[in-house]
């Protein structure tokens, strides 16, 4: 898989977060942000006139956090909440769908924590429209955790879908993927009219790179070439992701 081409103006940029733009961390609030990544997401969201947004399993408000002074256009929980360039927010919460896989994580949470019991050192994330049950501690027992979480997942699954991370086993409500989320994007101004780039390191980002690809725009992978993707270029860490976007800020 080759690396991709110079990043140009004109292009709608997507960005995922956590091991795309951050090197991962034991627990998502220990990672460490990169001086001047705040200035160079402006700065590149300036030459596409606000075409630039991030796509997360985060919250939007752990990523203004994370990112402060920068507020831009931005997908949290892969999805279920939004914001708009224009600063406008888009929330789930008012379809049958979203009623239907808020009632399947209530179900499902007091289980899936009666399961992390089991493991000293899994624990869960709970954002409030998804569950993640992390198990960076313990990578010895991946094969049984997942196995255990699918045979759980299973009974939800027409409300809820199963994302296999790294070290981190997600549920989310079906009808939200960060493919829908970018075609969201697309169908309004900045974005509207320009060809997407999506860059993300993860299963949970494959539904990006489907919908990217579909539109004839540039999937990016990051990480070492040790699984399947649909991407068509990749790059082999954050520092790389960073460099590239560097020299596109520069310019």
């Amino acid at each position: 898989m080759t690396r991709p081409p110079p990043l140009d103006r004109s292009s709608a940029l997507f960005l995922d977060i956590d091991g795309t733009l951050l090197d991962l961390a034991p627990r998502p609030e220990l990672v460490h942000v990169p001086a001047g990544l705040p200035e160079l997401l402006e700065r590149l969201a300036q030459q596409r006139n606000g075409a630039l947004a991030l796509i997360s399993g985060r919250t939007l408000g752990d990523l203004d956090r994370l990112l402060r002074p920068w507020r831009g256009a931005a997908a949290g929980m892969h999805g279920a909440e939004r914001r708009r360039a224009n600063g406008s927010r888009v929330e789930a919460g008012e379809s049958a769908s979203d009623r239907a896989a808020a009632a399947a994580l209530a179900r499902i949470h007091p289980k899936l924590g009666a399961l992390a019991q089991r493991w000293p050192g899994a624990w869960i994330e709970d954002k409030g429209r998804t569950l993640a049950l992390h198990y960076r501690a313990i990578p010895e027992k991946e094969r049984e955790i997942r196995d255990a979480v699918a045979r759980l997942a299973e009974r939800e699954s027409e409300a809820l879908r199963l994302i296999l991370g790294k070290m981190v086993i997600e549920l989310q409500p079906r009808h939200h993927s960060k493919g829908a989320v970018i075609a969201a994007f697309l169908g309004e101004p900045p974005f509207h009219g320009r060809r997407a780039i999506f860059v993300g390191d993860d299963t949970t980002d494959e539904d990006g790179f489907a919908e990217v690809n579909r539109r004839g725009g540039l999937s990016i992978r990051v990480g070492p070439e040790t699984a399947a993707t649909a991407a068509a270029y990749r790059l082999l860490s954050p520092a790389e992701v960073l460099s590239w976007l560097e020299s596109a800020g520069k310019a």
